[in-house]
């Protein structure tokens, strides 16, 4: 299950930074209140600083302060202990200057996330920036670097302090925006579709989400595969993109029934079916499988139906929920298989493993992250509903200061 498009996944892997900073710095974050007196500029706390021999750094953070709706998320204050970030053994300390928007994000916000600490929390899963300090015993990465970060939550900060097994180097030419938009969804497509999809030449799959973050590195990767044909669901309007990317068959799942419009080109279906949606779906995605033919479920994105959690969609995504056993998967031919990559935590040789393989096919130009639209932390309400409204093509990415007006809008690749 994968961060974009998960009830439990589109996570990191690797617990989230708050809980591995320094003692100080941790204190500071778990103390939102103190943090959002600090936002508003409190003059007793005003005065406290100016007396104070050495004011740390102060720096942003987006915090979910409770579950629901939009007016949850808040961008507070917070303040290092020291002047500058101290990291502790193992540990480096990175300047962030974007952040990537998952669908799990959306889902922590109400409640529907498992891998979320409880609120009050900085959400956020991958991020990228420079490197401010490193810790005692590191060798790599080293200061100034520019790293992507891969955490469970906490990255949607100014200032972050993460283990040093939690970055990656960022590909030479890569934008930070770029960089944002990298890991979930390239981890999660690569797995999903060669790990337990094993998809090979001339085979055939159904994408759905086809035009989100996870679809779009799908599509490219499935483009690094010899004559594969794409079937991809999105809204009609989506549909001159999703060629553009390299899906074959466009289907608009609002207008139409997909499985009739698969069997329509592939009356026996397909080889691979990858499932971000749950429920209902799954059953027909298993149902559109050709023998020997695989079904990877990374996600429940049928949950989320609304601003707030939606008893009856959970209530109904559950009931609709698909179930098999061993002796029908037996007599089928056909493979269920089941992905979450915010828990394959400690895990770490398995995932540098993977994305040092997705660097190698960007450095080649055979994929490159999709951005449909830059937003300031301000912004980041705006921002939740590009996404929760299904208006995105590609990844949405946050930045702590405000992007130029043309990005904020559209960032075209």
């Amino acid at each position: 299950m994968s961060g974009e498009e998960a009830a439990g996944g589109d996570a990191g892997a690797t617990p989230p930074p708050a809980e591995q900073q320094q003692p100080q710095e941790a204190a500071q974050a778990a103390a939102p209140g103190e943090e959002g007196k600090a936002a508003a500029g409190a003059p007793e706390q005003e005065a406290a600083a100016a007396s104070a021999p050495a004011a740390g750094r102060r720096y942003r953070a987006l915090v979910l302060t409770g579950f629901g709706g939009y007016e949850k998320m808040k961008l507070q204050t917070r303040q290092l202990p020291q002047a500058e970030p101290s990291p502790g053994a193992g540990q480096v300390s990175v300047e962030v200057r974007a952040c990537g928007l998952n669908f799990a994000d959306l889902l922590a916000r109400q409640g529907l996330y498992d891998r979320l600490p409880p609120p009050p929390v900085s959400p956020g899963m991958e991020a990228a920036g420079t490197v401010l300090a490193v810790g005692e015993g590191v060798v790599s990465p080293k200061v100034g670097d520019k790293v992507m970060l891969l955490a469970r939550s906490g990255l949607w900060q100014e200032i972050v302090t993460v283990p040093a097994s939690q970055t990656f180097p960022m590909p030479e030419g890569m934008s930070f925006e770029e960089a944002a938009a990298f890991l979930v969804n390239y981890i999660t497509a690569y797995m999903v579709l060669f790990d337990f999809g094993n998809l090979r030449p001339n085979q055939s799959i159904l994408v759905h989400m086809a035009a989100g973050g996870v679809g779009t590195a799908a599509v490219q990767l499935c483009k690094t595969v010899e004559n594969v044909t794409i079937f991809g669901t999105a809204s009609a309007s989506k549909h001159d993109a999703l060629k553009e990317n390299g899906v074959t068959h466009p289907i608009d799942y609002r207008a139409a029934d997909y499985v009739a419009e698969v069997r329509k080109i592939s009356p026996k279906g397909v080889d691979v079916v990858l499932d971000p949606l749950g429920g209902s779906d799954t059953t027909k995605g298993f149902n559109l499988l050709k023998p020997m033919g695989k079904l990877v479920s990374y996600g429940v994105a049928n949950l989320l139906t609304g601003q707030r959690k939606n008893l009856m969609a959970m209530a109904k995504t559950w009931w609709n929920q698909f179930s098999i056993n061993v002796l029908q998967l037996l007599h089928l031919n056909k493979a269920v298989c089941g992905y979450h990559l915010g828990y394959l935590e400690g895990e770490e040789e398995l995932l540098r493993d993977v994305v040092t393989k997705l660097i190698a096919l960007y450095n080649q130009g055979k994929i490159k992250p999709k951005l449909d639209s830059v937003w300031s932390f301000e912004q980041v309400v705006d921002a939740m509903k590009q996404m929760q409204e299904k208006k995105n093509i590609g990844k949405v990415v946050l930045v702590p200061e405000a992007p130029p007006k043309d990005e904020s809008k559209k960032a075209e690749n």
